[in-house]
């Protein structure tokens, strides 16, 4: 089978190999495993972070990819699946529904010692492996897994939005806060959204946002609030991290919550007395449970929610040209690998 491969590279600045490679068919199952023919997969930023070396428990030689979609053509054991299920798989191991954290050792997989799915074929547990939701193509389920759970947790879970509250997300344009706009939207709140690209910002509000603002404005928490009728906030989803706390802190009613799901301005967030009197309450969110995961993805079923797919690419021979997009930022939503042919896209 083909597989995309972490490969370590010697240079400077350090920007090690996806390369595609053949590895041997998985033939044997043990008890409770299931095999898939993998139709497609879908990009986080984690996968070019590894490339460059800033994610932490690099495997090199390990399959790369967190998020897969795929049918069963094997399965041994008792099983709730048959061969020919669409199935996507849970993007990581060791967290089974704590709500707070991790129960045992905690791997994301791809890249790591939890082995990927960007591959043709992928052998999963099958506790780990979840019936497809039904509305969704291909391409959108298989940009539904990381990120969806990302976004379910930081808003449900650690956010708390409810209907009526004002919200905002930060960021818009990457697969979480749009999923994270989606889940918003869809329980009633009012969700604006923040970035540095207007188109983005107008894309976003045909979504179902009522509006957005430019970040690099200086006085962008008074025009945020100008724009939701002087009212103050109840939840932020952030992915920015640093300095922008500070306005967080004013923009926030008292007893208001920052779910932080990344940092991508600055790896530092610094509260201040002022957060505190205030009582706002700064939670971390990564990831989430194997009970979430399940939860996130009879939500979307419910709902009929669907993933942002920014491009489509055949086969894992241009994994490069999605790390180019990537790395420019100019994607709005998921970027996805089709893996077969017929994929339903």
């Amino acid at each position: 089978m083909k597989a995309l491969i972490i490969e370590k590279k010697d240079t400077k600045p350090v920007y090690h190999d996806a390369k595609v490679t053949d590895l041997p068919k998985p033939e044997t199952l043990e008890e409770n495993q299931a095999l898939l023919e993998i139709s497609a997969v879908s990009f986080n930023h984690r996968e070019l972070w590894i490339r460059k070396g800033q994610y932490p428990g690099i495997v090199f030689g390990s399959i790369m990819g967190a998020d897969g979609v795929g049918r069963i053509v094997d399965v041994k054991g008792g099983s709730k699946f048959k061969v020919g299920d669409r199935v996507v798989v849970n993007p990581s191991t060791g967290w089974i529904k704590d709500p707070r954290g991790p129960e045992e050792a905690y791997y994301i997989l791809g890249g790591t010692h939890a082995g990927g799915v960007m591959a043709e074929y992928y052998v999963a547990p099958q506790e780990e492996i979840f019936k497809a939701p039904d509305h969704l193509t291909d391409a959108e389920a298989a940009a539904l897994p990381l990120a969806g759970l990302t976004a379910y947790r930081a808003v449900f879970t650690k956010g708390q939005v409810a209907k009526g509250q004002n919200v905002l997300i930060t960021g818009i344009g990457g697969g979480v806060a749009l999923l994270a706009l989606a889940f918003s939207v869809s329980a009633g709140a009012n969700v604006y959204v923040s970035s540095s690209d207007e188109e983005k910002i107008q894309k976003a509000i045909r979504l179902g946002a009522k509006g957005g603002v430019n970040y690099k404005d200086e006085k962008w928490g008074d025009n945020l609030q100008k724009i939701a009728g002087g009212e103050f906030f109840d939840v932020v989803i952030d992915s920015a991290g640093g300095d922008a706390f500070k306005t967080y802190t004013k923009i926030l009613r008292a007893g208001g919550i920052v779910a932080t799901y990344g940092m991508a301005t600055k790896p530092v967030i610094e509260v201040s007395m002022a957060a505190v009197l205030k009582n706002i309450e700064l939670r971390g969110s990564t990831m989430g449970s194997r009970l979430e995961f399940e939860q996130m993805l009879d939500y979307v079923s419910k709902h009929k929610l669907r993933p942002v797919v920014s491009n489509v690419w055949q086969g894992l021979e241009s994994a490069d040209e999605a790390f180019e997009m990537m790395k420019s930022g100019k994607q709005f939503g998921k970027l996805v690998l089709s893996l077969k042919a017929s994929s339903k896209l």
